[in-house]
């Protein structure tokens, strides 16, 4: 019949019906299984992972501060670099005053064209060793929900493969057994065609 279309009746997995195996009603439940999994289980990895993310990034800020510091060597650039790039940076000395009142050396990361003898901001550690400047609390957040988004997927993607390999198990095992019946019922539906 033309122009007719087979509509598939919304859950008929879970309807009663003659013709409804117990495998179907089994596959039923895994799909629903699965997709409750990954909605808790999703939600809650990216909800775990932004939160410690966080908390991380919480504490390197809160073990970090900056720190007043002469240039001891001028950041002259060598070759011009366009401004902006992640090469307008360059590793210089550095000289500071400790807590303690003694004078510190090192060298750190700071922008080129600076000349030796000017104020710079370096930041230190919990252990007073020259280290890099944290992220701010904004970018932090969004580094921290982007964490949490990447676990709630590949959470959600391995739970989604191993619904599908239970479900390939569970086909190959009813094609199976629909052969085995085909093997044993195949060849007296023949006797009757011949």
């Amino acid at each position: 019949m033309r122009g007719t279309k087979h509509v598939r009746p919304l859950l008929w997995q879970w309807r009663s019906n003659p013709l409804r195996r117990p495998d179907d009603v089994v596959g039923a439940w895994i799909v629903l299984s699965i997709w409750i999994v990954i909605a808790i289980g999703g939600t809650l990895s990216g909800v775990l992972t932004t939160r410690a993310a966080d908390e991380s990034f919480a504490q390197i800020r809160r073990e970090r501060h900056p720190v007043q510091a002469v240039l001891a060597e001028s950041t002259a650039p060598a070759v011009t670099v366009g401004v902006g790039t992640p090469y307008d940076q360059v590793r210089s000395a550095v000289r500071w005053t400790a807590k303690d009142g003694s004078t510190r050396t090192g060298r750190a990361l700071l922008d080129r064209g600076q000349q030796a003898g000017s104020k710079v901001v370096v930041w230190l550690n919990d252990k007073e060793r020259l280290t890099t400047e944290p992220t701010s609390a904004s970018t932090a957040a969004v580094e921290a929900d982007v964490f949490g988004v990447a676990a709630a997927l590949a959470f959600a993607g391995l739970a989604f493969a191993a619904g599908r390999v239970v479900r390939w198990r569970m086909d190959k095992r009813l094609y199976d057994r629909w052969g085995r019946e085909w093997e044993q019922l195949g060849p007296q539906w023949r006797r009757k065609t011949t």
